[in-house]
């Protein structure tokens, strides 16, 4: 099997990282580098191709999914605030 092989994904696993690179290319990430983030996001979810076979299976860690979120951070969200505080108190 030559790296890069998908065929040890299950049909899910392929749709899941499809809609992980369609987040990452709606943020603005080109399209190679979209589609390796996806899959390194799948591998990390689920540990990589599922292989059958009794036993074999391992919880899913969900936290890379939860990762990222908002464009702007903590700091730019309490700067924005507070000028629109200082505008309505009259200050600026």
């Amino acid at each position: 099997m030559p790296r890069g092989d998908k065929s040890a994904y299950t049909d899910k696993q392929k749709r899941q990282a499809e809609h992980i690179e369609e987040g990452y290319e709606d943020r603005g990430v080109p399209e190679k580098e979209a589609e390796r983030r996806a899959w390194a996001t799948e591998n990390a979810v689920t540990h990589g191709g599922k292989k059958s076979g009794s036993g074999r299976g391992r919880a899913e860690n969900h936290a890379p999914e939860r990762k990222g979120g908002h464009a702007e951070s903590h700091a730019e969200r309490s700067k924005a605030a507070q000028k629109g505080w200082e505008t309505r108190r009259g200050e600026n």
